[in-house]
């Protein structure tokens, strides 16, 4: 799969649009590799698997620390993806997402972003966010406030764009510089910036600056009015075609809820209050586990086959018209899960889309 300058070039099923010479861009869908809960070696085997079960796109996070500390795990996401480029062949990737801010000056996120599209012979796509503290704390980082979060990440979406873009780069801005700057291994192509955004500001910027636009929906009609809408308003402002978006949503694979609380036991302090501020996963679990069970598992769409994850997953086609649907899930059993997928989620899904 090769990136383009407005997103990844749409995968075709059998069925589809290739065959009809119709060019309209199909919906692809994507598959979550989370960090936190599990080890690279098994991401690696998750995505191996992953393509097999027709995934078109795996969304790989970025974290220094987890959500818990008991059940969790924290690999070097920019490693496992060159590793999982390795033992698939036509699945795109997509951070989902790193931080070009504090950890990392973001002419080293562009040179990493290159390197992994060459490693994967062009199927790399770069997701950005403006972050959490439990990343960047943890390493003396002091974490501020949005406005100058986003006030660093205007100069590093353009940073990173114009060494991507191959240019070779003097940049003076209030918080990155750089000195004729310019990546000696470029990618093989475009380079796809994703930007994530949870409300208007970070929308609006990355429909000004960003390709597209990461969204995580909970609710199809608060995204609709807090993401979506100002992003196509704001596109239009500067006449540029409305940002392609990733929408992912969360869901649990199980039979009850002592199952599901099981299977979310590595994701619990992603709902605890004060997470992004928070430096330790020792403090998340700790408030994660003073809350009423319920109250964390009703933070999250519980599923207990195949028919609920389609209809969990069919907002994001036909509410948001996403042109990527990521399935962003957590099971007992992840390695069936994905067959589970394969064979009887998404061809399904494909069809609602088509």
């Amino acid at each position: 799969m090769r990136g383009s300058a407005t997103g990844p070039i749409a995968v075709s099923s059998d069925t589809d649009a290739e065959d009809s010479g119709d060019e309209e861009a199909v919906t692809e869908f994507a598959y979550f590799c989370g960090h936190e809960q599990w080890h690279p070696e098994q991401l690696v085997e998750h995505a191996r698997l992953a393509e097999q079960a027709g995934f078109d796109m795996l969304v790989v996070s970025e974290h220094f620390h987890p959500w818990v500390d008991d059940s969790s795990a924290a690999g070097f996401a920019w490693s496992t993806i060159g590793a999982m480029a390795a033992v698939t062949n036509k699945v795109a990737f997509a951070t989902g997402v790193t931080t070009p801010l504090w950890r990392y000056h973001p002419a080293v996120v562009a040179q990493a972003a290159a390197t992994l599209d060459r490693l994967s012979a062009g199927r790399f796509n770069l997701g950005v966010g403006t972050g959490e503290n439990i990343n960047e704390g943890p390493l003396g980082f002091k974490f501020p406030g949005y406005t100058e979060r986003a006030a660093r990440m205007s100069e590093a979406l353009q940073i990173m764009r114009r060494l991507l873009d191959g240019e070779k780069l003097t940049f003076g801005g209030d918080y990155y510089q750089t000195d004729r700057a310019k990546l000696y291994s470029p990618p093989l192509g475009p380079v796809p910036i994703w930007l994530a955004a949870g409300g208007p500001k970070s929308a609006a910027l990355a429909a000004r600056l960003a390709d597209g636009i990461i969204t995580s929906v909970k609710d199809p009609a608060t995204t609709n009015e807090r993401v979506l809408g100002p992003a196509r308003k704001a596109a239009d402002a500067v006449g540029r075609a409305a940002p392609r978006i990733l929408a992912t949503r969360w869901s649990v694979l199980a039979e009850n809820e002592d199952e599901a609380w099981q299977a979310l036991h590595p994701w619990r302090g992603l709902r605890a209050p004060g997470r992004l501020e928070a430096v330790d996963p020792a403090d998340l679990r700790e408030r994660a586990d003073l809350l009423p069970r319920e109250e964390v598992l009703g933070r999250y769409s519980i599923v207990s086959d195949s028919d609920q994850i389609v209809e969990t997953y069919r907002p994001l086609i036909e509410s948001c018209s996403a042109d990527v649907v990521t399935l962003q899930m957590t099971s007992m059993n992840q390695e069936s899960l994905i067959k589970m997928l394969g064979s009887e989620v998404l061809p399904r899904l494909r069809a609602i889309a088509a």
